[in-house]
This record gives C-alpha cells, structure tokens and sequence, in this order.
C-alpha cells in the first residue's frame, strides 16, 4: 500500500499507511489528520509510554478515541487476551474509528459511540462540516448545544471487572468522567492518563485525581516526533505539545523517572 491512498480527490477522507498499519484519516483536521498524513503516526510519544505500562492481556477504556490513532496501537499492545473499549462520540470521527479498527483486523476493540460523564442519559453534540478545515479532535461537548444527541453514560455503569489503564482526552469532560467513574477506580485502580490542557479547570482536576488516592506526573509529549514512520525531518508542530497527567495509584510501587511531579492543584505544566 502506497503512502497517499486516495479514496476520492474532491473528498475530506484520506487513506494512507501508518507505523500501526492503514489509517483513514480527514485531511481537513489541523492536527490528528495533518500528522497522519505528514508523518504516518499521531503523537507517538504517548504510544511509547503506553507500550511500557501495558502488557499482554491488559484492558485499557478509552475516553476520547477520535478515528483510533491510539486505539489501533493499544489493540496491539493488549493483544489477544486483552481488551480495548473505546468511546467516541462523534459521528463522522466514530465512524472513522470503526473503519481504521476494520482495516486494522482490531478483533479486540469495542467501539461505541457514546460520551462519558457523570450520569447516564443524553447529550447534544456538536454537527461539524468534514469538509472544512477544523480541529476534530479539540471538540467539547460541555456546553454544545444542537438536535443531534448521543447516549452518556459513566464509567461505573460499564460495571468492568478489572481496568489497567483508563485514558480519558474528552476535551474538558475530564471531571465530570471521573465523577461517573469513581466506582471502578476504586474496585480496579487502574493507571490513569487524563488530558489537562484547560487551565480554568486544571486546579478542581487535579485534586480530584489525588483525592482518588493517586500520585501525578506531567507527560507532556511533544506533537513531533524525530523518529516518525514517515522520516520527515521537517517539524511542522513546532513548540506544540500535549498536556497530560500519568496517574499512578498511591499503594502501587512506580518508578517513574523523567516526569516532573504534581504536588499541589496549584501545580502547573508550564510553571
């Protein structure tokens, strides 16, 4: 399969091999689809972290899937004996989702199109032109409006029997998720790895995350990566990063090193 697959010229879907294998993505996106198509490979950084957390037969929820450009790499890591749930709500994302999880053979993967939060019932979500440029992957639904509505449920309502590693890029969600998921933290306790890139809410975010019983760190993985699948040496992200918290139950022994570590709500990345 050649580098630029082309589904249809005059259309926002896109085709193209990546590091995990072939990905769609929209090549109107300012980011997930501009790296995909440039690089082969979004934020990589992160799939690296990840491929030193989990082991074989580990089940991973996902809180924020997007077209799957982590979804497809966490399928593999887990491989066979493990598990993947992903939620995305989206339609257009969700239904790139499905197509990479199909092309990929990602027989470990639940996709649902749904959003996470504090309480089960609906939620309006925003509908977005595929063929105008935009930041897919930077679309909240706190406070989106519109007749389009997909199911919220909370995490605990999965009732999941064990859960290693619970990713959560929900775009400013990040509490409400973890209200609805107190529960299954509790009972599996698992890694945590939350988006935290809205400073408004950055404080109430991470002491609920220390109230849970856990230690923080900042991971803040650059959008460019060097060595990227496509060996483009161009970096077209640049001081572009992504702002996360690697979360570790407070009983488990961690030996994180490289990580700067959150020690009050007042802590800032950029600090």
């Amino acid at each position: 399969m050649s580098a630029g697959i082309e589904l249809d010229p005059a259309g926002f879907n896109a085709l193209r091999m990546c590091r995990w294998g072939p990905m769609r993505y929209n090549r109107n996106d300012a980011y997930i689809g501009r790296s995909i198509e440039r690089y082969g490979e979004y934020s990589w950084l992160e799939s690296e972290l990840f491929a030193q957390i989990l082991k074989p037969g580990a089940v991973v929820l996902e809180a924020g899937a997007n077209i799957g450009a982590h979804t497809v790499s966490l399928s593999r890591l887990v491989g066979p004996a493990g598990g993947v749930l992903a939620f995305e709500p989206l339609r257009l994302v969700f239904q790139a989702l499905c197509a990479n999880l199909a092309l990929n053979q990602c027989a470990n993967v639940w996709a649902f199109q749904q959003a996470l939060g504090s309480a089960n019932g609906m939620i309006p979500v925003p509908s977005l032109d595929p063929a105008r440029p935009n930041n897919f992957g930077g679309v909240t639904l706190r406070g989106a409006q519109g007749n389009d509505l997909v199911p919220q449920r909370t995490v605990d309502s999965l009732e999941l029997g064990v859960c290693h590693l619970l990713k959560a890029d929900v775009e400013g969600m990040e509490i409400e998720l973890l209200q609805g998921a107190r529960g299954t933290i509790a009972r599996c306790r698992p890694v945590l790895y939350v988006e935290n890139d809205r400073a408004e809410r950055s404080a109430a975010l991470i002491e609920m995350v220390m109230q849970l019983g856990y230690q923080l760190y900042w991971h803040l993985p650059p959008l460019f990566n060097p060595k990227n699948f496509a060996g483009e040496a161009e970096n077209i992200f640049p001081n572009i990063l992504s702002t996360n918290m690697l979360c570790f139950p407070s009983e488990a022994a961690s030996n994180v090193q490289g990580f700067r570590r959150i020690t009050s709500p007042a802590d800032r990345w950029n600090a």
